[in-house]
């Protein structure tokens, strides 16, 4: 039996993403119910369980509604989140090992965008056809990171360095479509650099007609990601603040 993995954009950029396995299904970060269920319900797809990366409201906003419809669906989040995320029923933490629609996922700790953020992992081995994968939520983006609102830059590094050491062709299946931007702050800071502008030209025709820049991967993002590049904490702190601050043209 093989998987499938599919994107559904909703609100300004949030992407939910969807993993397939026959007649049942996963979701990941589901910032709102609807377009999830009606998605679901038109393919007869039964809800198993929900992935949350961290405890957002763009990221869990839509996991109270769809338990009503699929009340026994097991939600696994981090343990150390268990407040901000009450519905949670399987508490998981670094280094776990669960099984999700058959399938091994690891757990990974990649705590700086919030205190207790996680990521999934599915590696290559348990399902060739849609692995490796990773489901980030807000700490990898398609040439980017997310912000420091409760960590440090020192964390942020370490939680990079850990996911640059993923196989290069590990599906990355972050939780926003901020990749053009990302990509344009990147071709200002090196704007010798063509491998930058390459990847903005080719996300920018892809916008253009509507399509989506994610899944990304880990080696493209090794190769055009300034985060990921960064050698030190302190070196990606000054990226990060340089971020924030900065507006397209």
């Amino acid at each position: 039996m093989h998987s499938s993995l599919h994107a559904l954009p909703v609100l300004q950029d949030n992407v939910i993403w969807v993993w397939v396995r026959g007649a049942e299904a996963v979701v990941i970060d589901p910032a709102m119910a609807s377009p999830v269920r009606d998605w679901l319900e038109q393919r007869q797809l039964n809800l198993v369980a929900v992935l949350q990366t961290h405890h957002h409201a763009d990221h869990i906003g839509g996991t109270p509604e769809l338990l009503k419809r699929w009340p026994k669906a097991e939600v696994m989040a981090s343990r150390d989140d268990r407040e901000r995320i009450p519905f949670q029923t399987m508490p998981v933490r670094d280094g776990d090992r669960i099984t999700v629609l058959g399938v091994q996922v690891d757990v990974l700790d990649v705590a700086a965008h919030t205190r207790a953020h996680i990521a999934f992992f599915i590696p290559k081995s348990q399902d060739a056809v849609m692995g490796p994968v990773l489901f980030c939520g807000d700490t990898l983006f398609g040439a980017g990171c997310g912000r420091l609102f409760e960590g440090t830059a020192e964390q942020m590094h370490q939680a990079l360095r850990k996911l640059a050491e993923l196989p290069e062709e590990t599906k990355v299946c972050c939780a926003h479509e901020y990749t053009e931007a990302n990509l344009k702050w990147a071709v200002e800071q090196r704007p010798d650099e063509t491998v930058l502008a390459d990847r903005l030209r080719e996300v920018q025709a892809l916008r253009s007609t509507g399509g989506l820049s994610l899944p990304s991967s880990i080696g493209l993002e090794r190769r055009t990601n300034l985060f990921m590049q960064a050698k030190t904490a302190t070196e990606l702190g000054e990226l990060r603040n340089h971020k924030d601050q900065w507006r397209p043209a």
